[in-house]
């Protein structure tokens, strides 16, 4: 499953939390948020049944220093008599500065791994350089693409800014980590929450923040045939990169994600 860089990357509210991007930039808050998974619909060529899960998104770091990214997304799916468990965990490191990005993603079912994939890239010339080391050796050029702090950074000004569509290409190293991909983002007007918003009561000092709806979706580039999106994610942003209220569209299966937890941390301060 292609990772939440978002949007995860993406993924409180006073000056003591936050540690600016860089000079007039949105401001990213290093946190911990916990997502419980449910499955919302799933079509009969899914062959799902049952699905649930959980998924930790953990951002730290600072401008200065550069932001890591440690994420898992563990789900457990029937399929007819069948139940097996995934468990995807990803560590990224961004510079957003050198615009450099490393990352490692394991894959297990049942425990047992089943795919790794392993690589860097880096920013230059109009090109993004990547390396890879799994699933296999290989180096590589593509054309320039948003690395996934930055995308964030660029989501969270142009929501302020009143832009409601953009497309933009993002690389975030998912599947082989060899190909960036084209995403539509729709950014609704900032809204406060209603009454009835339970789980914004567990983002804690953001509870009565308001928030921009974000639903963006996942191209292959240059594909053929419907040209309908690879995966596509909804949620609600804060102006800080943090998330909630997810729904993710597979195509075959839809799973929402409500926050449960939210803890922040103190970020490394940047040298003046």
């Amino acid at each position: 499953m292609r990772k939440l860089a978002i949007v995860l990357a993406a993924l409180v509210s006073t000056g003591s939390l936050m540690t600016v991007a860089e000079a007039g930039t949105a401001m990213l808050a290093t946190h911990r948020a916990v997502y419980d998974l449910t499955l919302k619909s799933a079509s009969e060529r899914s062959g799902i049944s049952q699905m649930a899960g959980r998924m930790v998104y953990e951002f730290n770091g600072s401008a200065c220093e550069g932001y890591t990214v440690s994420f898992r997304f563990v789900s457990e799916i029937a399929t007819g008599d069948d139940t097996r468990v995934t468990d995807q965990q990803t560590t990224t490191f961004e510079d957003v500065r050198d615009r450099t990005f490393r990352f490692v993603t394991r894959s297990f079912v049942n425990q047992q791994l089943d795919r790794e994939t392993r690589g860097a890239a880096t920013a230059g010339d109009g090109q993004l350089a990547i390396t890879l080391e799994q699933p296999e050796k290989m180096a590589l050029d593509i054309p320039d693409a948003k690395l996934p702090t930055e995308h964030l950074i660029e989501m969270i000004e142009r929501a302020k800014a009143g832009e409601r569509f953009y497309e933009s290409r993002i690389y975030d190293g998912s599947d082989d980590g060899d190909r960036a991909m084209i995403t539509t983002s729709i950014l609704g007007a900032s809204q406060a929450p209603s009454a009835g918003d339970t789980e914004a009561k567990v983002a804690g000092e953001l509870a009565g923040d308001n928030f921009w709806p974000v639903s963006m979706s996942y191209f292959e580039e240059d594909a053929e045939g419907d040209g309908l999106p690879v995966y596509s994610i909804a949620f609600k942003l804060y102006g800080n990169g943090v998330t909630r209220d997810l729904t993710m569209d597979y195509g075959d299966f839809v799973l929402e994600g409500e926050l449960t937890q939210l803890d922040m941390f103190e970020p490394a301060p940047c040298p003046e």
